[in-house]
């Protein structure tokens, strides 16, 4: 059995698995899996509302699993996507309400905010991380609380005392009448177009260009990366600062497309936690982020109707999800296992 075949197995496997044990614990606590598995397929893929936002709730674990995946990549651990993706958002926000531009100015603007935030509050990390070897989840974790508490003052100050920002202009806006119609006035938006282009720049960055290669090298081997020349306290910098980027910019997809403007949050979003599930998930790679970010995004936006249409209680519906996604998470078991049995049979 060749590595592709076994590569293709594994999620596939790990869904099946995570569906029957879910299947078991909807069974043991009285519910029918058989009606609940439809109501979290209708809640997905049942008309072209459901479809629309689903893809809207994929948007922004794509860029946030983009985030984690690149510093995985480049040897780093950026546990601090979180507190990112909420300046991004506040900082996209901002400068949807507060210049009145031509459009084609004013929407790449506020994008660049939301990149300049996540990217600044990732260089804090790096930079910690390079000059003082601070390391790096300790401080991702530490700045995800102050990005949090920052964000609310900001906004309290900015709205007078108020829970949210103005809303954004029309200008800086993602919506699109055209995808609304489409899908019958769902909340899709032009940023799941963003967000795919990045997965095609996260790729290019890192196989196509010299720098990416470094970025690379160095988180391979340090060592070796310095015996070549290469600067390795840059490097981490640049690593972290562009994982941060792509953090930014999923708070520009909740700022400038889903909501509008941005809102004091009594806790964490929780997208930027999602985001290591969905780059475990599709292993560290663009192409693999995708994927777990349309398995994670579908499960929890389908997960919604469960409870309506199924009678099942939330709470079920959430150990559900966790159990899919603790499987496929745990993929490396059955990938031993099948490399196991491949061996066997090639040794009968």
């Amino acid at each position: 059995m060749s590595n592709r075949v076994i590569n293709i197995l594994v999620p596939i496997i790990s869904i099946i698995i995570g569906l029957i044990v879910g299947a078991i614990v909807m069974l043991v606590s009285g519910y029918d899996p058989v009606q609940g598995y439809m109501a979290l397929w209708t809640g997905i893929f049942g008309d072209s509302y459901s479809i629309g936002n689903t893809i809207r709730q994929i948007t922004p674990y794509i860029l946030a699993g983009l985030a984690v995946a690149f510093a995985f990549r480049t040897g780093l651990f950026n546990i601090g996507v979180e507190g990112q993706l909420i300046l991004g958002w506040l900082a996209a926000a901002w400068v949807g309400y507060a210049f009145e531009l031509p459009k084609v100015i004013h929407l790449p603007l506020a994008l660049l905010a939301a990149a300049a935030a996540g990217a600044f509050w990732a260089f804090i990390a790096g930079f910690l991380k390079a000059k003082f070897k601070v390391h790096e989840v300790i401080a991702t974790i530490m700045l995800n609380y102050t990005a949090l508490y920052i964000a609310n003052a900001v906004i309290s100050k900015l709205s007078d005392g108020g829970f949210k920002t103005e809303r954004i202009h029309e200008s800086a806006s993602l919506r699109s009448p055209f995808l609304r119609e489409l899908t019958d006035n769902s909340s899709l938006h032009y940023g799941i177009i963003v967000a795919l282009l990045m997965v095609v720049v996260m790729w290019f960055i890192l196989e196509k260009t010299t720098r990416g290669y470094e970025l690379k090298a160095v988180g391979f081997n340090k060592h070796a990366a310095e015996y070549a020349g290469m600067s390795v306290n840059k490097n981490i910098i640049l690593a972290m600062t562009i994982s941060g980027m792509f953090a930014g910019l999923g708070g520009a997809m909740e700022a400038l497309g889903t909501f509008g403007n941005a809102s004091i949050k009594p806790g964490f979003t929780g997208i930027g936690f999602d985001g290591i599930a969905v780059a475990l998930l599709g292993a560290n790679t663009p192409l693999g982020v995708v994927f777990g970010a349309s398995l994670f995004g579908s499960l929890k936006y389908g997960a919604l109707n469960m409870p309506n249409a199924a009678g099942i209680p939330e709470e079920i519906v959430s150990i559900i999800i966790a159990l899919i996604i603790f499987f496929v998470a745990s993929g490396y078991i059955i990938r031993v296992g099948l490399q196991k049995l491949s061996k066997k049979k090639e040794g009968q």
